[in-house]
């Protein structure tokens, strides 16, 4: 596997990032939200879908944080998505050598954000670190704020259909 070049002094940023996702039913309309945390310095994303699931959202926050980053950095993932965190640490590595099926030979879910997410955390040293949720974290609890808002606003300036 080819590694990118570090920068000089072989050091490179350590980016903290936390995310979170959120579906309002599931699959229904869905928030996704990450902070970006270099030093002091803090960035936050967010988006949504339409029409989409809980894990999708989880997926995509961390796909979405990794792309922002400008550069190689090393990344320490805080996430309270136990599908994320063992999707990509475990499961992932089987998927491949089994051209993306399951253990019980089942098309894997979400394939195009596992692929993608695969693909973004190519560039970076990345750490996966799975937290509680909703048990006072203060920066994945503002991760959940902002997806739900996400929902919101989708739900505010486009109803759903009856």
């Amino acid at each position: 596997m080819n590694r990118p070049a570090r920068p000089r002094g072989g050091r490179r940023k350590t980016v903290e990032v936390f995310t979170d996702g959120a579906c309002l039913g599931n699959p229904g309309p869905g928030g996704w939200a990450a902070i970006l945390r270099y030093g002091n310095a803090a960035k936050e994303l967010t988006g949504w879908s339409r029409n989409t699931t809980n894990n999708r959202m989880e997926l995509t926050a961390v796909v979405e944080a990794l792309h922002a980053l400008k550069e190689p950095c090393k990344v320490v993932v805080h996430t309270d998505s136990r599908y994320l965190k063992d999707g990509i640490t475990r499961w992932i590595h089987a998927w491949k050598k089994n051209g993306w099926m399951t253990s019980d030979r089942r098309p894997v879910k979400n394939k195009d954000l596992w692929t993608a997410l695969d693909e973004a955390a190519q560039r970076h040293e990345v750490e996966w670190k799975w937290v509680k949720g909703h048990a006072g974290h203060p920066e994945n609890e503002r991760c959940d704020q902002l997806a739900r808002e996400s929902i919101k606003n989708i739900c505010s300036t486009q109803p759903l259909p009856a």
